[in-house]
């Protein structure tokens, strides 16, 4: 507490950190004025009971910070940006070049990836913009829209994406932490005051040592997510001596961190992205006038949480995508050539392939690790739902893991720029 006490100190009294914290803020109070104002012709009442009987929905209104609740100007969220960088990093897979560009070329590398990042979100916003409009206007939560009606809507939406993906990289760059979690992290926090009333209003009696339960098995979730998020294999690295012009240099030991969740909350979105797909169709589809394609449709539409199939199917996705999303980031041959190129070795290991396969060997193992944690933490939420039969309760999942990783990292780098200052 005492340790608390002393970053806010530091915080008030450290010119360049408050001006960080400071425009961070100021950043958020922008973003959550524009996730207030809707676009024209939204049905509100309409809107609230199609988000509250259709998943997909809710889970894209987490990943937008809250903006597609009442179809605001920035419905889209970050999820275009974040959609275009999976894109392309996996693209670094097929294509060679990218490769290169993203993992070898260092900053210069990175900052041309970013760029095309930027130009692929504004096609996926355009198309992912249209396609809500349409079906949101097919199931009456819009009124019907003329075609120039819907260009000027999807042009607002794109506009309001780029505004958001641009404040995100403001935040990354005059603020503290990584701008686009951080306008996601906005959204679900801003989203808690309305769970916990929830909670509140539908509170009986003879609920209480459930509540109980809940709040302590919260407390063990929350711990958990911290525990994995931080754990790391250490793998010891000696670089060799070398004598130049009569001195030597070399000779020291360390270590390479690997960390047990490299994906992070990565593989939970492809998992999800993968199983709401047939519930969107099923939505789409569903006043199709052909009897049989309507009766797919509302079979593939009530599909869901309340089956066991798609439990099942929800942790076997988030553990194969943990390890699929820890290949495409973490290249153990890169790693071994740039140990040798260094001169350095891990001991009691040959330099070149043998190095590949032992950090290839060990990663698979903490990956097995963090990916069963992952699926857990995905499942448990629609675990407890069904065992408590209280919706208003849920424990774990993606917010969970986006709310702890942020603060953690903001933590860091408080931490970081504190050190920078004393030095």
């Amino acid at each position: 507490m005492n340790t608390f006490f002393r970053k806010l100190k530091h915080i008030g009294t450290d010119r360049s950190l408050r001006g960080r914290v400071l425009f961070v803020l100021g950043a958020l109070v922008v973003f959550r004025l524009l996730s207030s104002i809707p676009i024209p012709g939204v049905d509100p009442i309409a809107l609230e009971r199609f988000l509250a009987s259709n998943q997909f929905f809710g889970i894209l209104n987490l990943f937008s910070g809250g903006g597609l609740s009442n179809l605001s100007i920035v419905m889209l969220g970050v999820g275009p940006y974040i959609t275009a960088s999976i894109i392309l990093q996996l693209l670094t897979i097929m294509v060679p070049r990218l490769k290169a560009l993203y993992q070898e070329e260092g900053e210069a590398g990175k900052k041309k990836f970013a760029q095309y990042s930027r130009f692929l979100t504004v096609p996926l916003a355009a198309l992912q913009g249209f396609s809500l409009l349409v079906l949101l206007t097919r199931q009456g939560v819009i009124g019907g829209l003329s075609a120039f009606s819907m260009v000027e809507n999807v042009i607002i939406v794109v506009a309001g994406a780029l505004l958001l993906m641009w404040i995100g990289e403001l935040i990354s760059e005059f603020g503290i932490g990584n701008g686009v979690s951080i306008l996601i992290f906005a959204g679900i926090v801003a989203g808690l005051p309305q769970a916990v009333s929830q909670n509140i209003f539908s509170y009986t009696p003879d609920q209480l040592p459930l509540y109980i339960a809940f709040a302590a098995v919260s407390l063990l979730v929350i711990a958990g997510i911290v525990f994995v998020t931080e754990a790391e294999r250490p793998i010891p690295v000696t670089y060799a001596r070398q004598v130049r012009g009569g001195k030597t240099y070399g000779g020291v030991s360390t270590y390479i961190p690997l960390r047990m969740n490299q994906a992070g909350v990565m593989p939970i979105i492809f998992a999800l992205s993968l199983l709401l797909f047939p519930q969107l169709i099923g939505t789409v589809l569903q006043k199709a006038t052909n009897p049989k394609v309507a009766a797919i449709a509302a079979d593939l539409a009530a599909w869901g949480q309340t089956h066991w199939l798609y439990i099942v199917l929800y942790f076997l996705l988030v553990f194969f995508f943990t390890y699929f999303y820890t290949a495409v980031t973490f290249d153990p041959d890169a790693m071994a050539k740039n140990l040798q190129k260094g001169g350095a070795f891990i001991p009691g290991i040959r330099p070149g392939e043998a190095t590949e396969n032992y950090v290839s060997h060990v990663l698979s193992r903490i990956t097995m690790v963090g990916g069963i944690f992952l699926g857990v933490i995905a499942i448990l939420p629609i675990v407890m739902q069904n065992l408590t039969g209280v919706a208003t309760l849920a424990i774990g999942g993606t917010a969970v893991l986006i709310v702890v990783n942020v603060i953690i990292d903001l933590i860091k780098k408080v931490d970081a720029q504190m050190t920078m200052r004393e030095y």
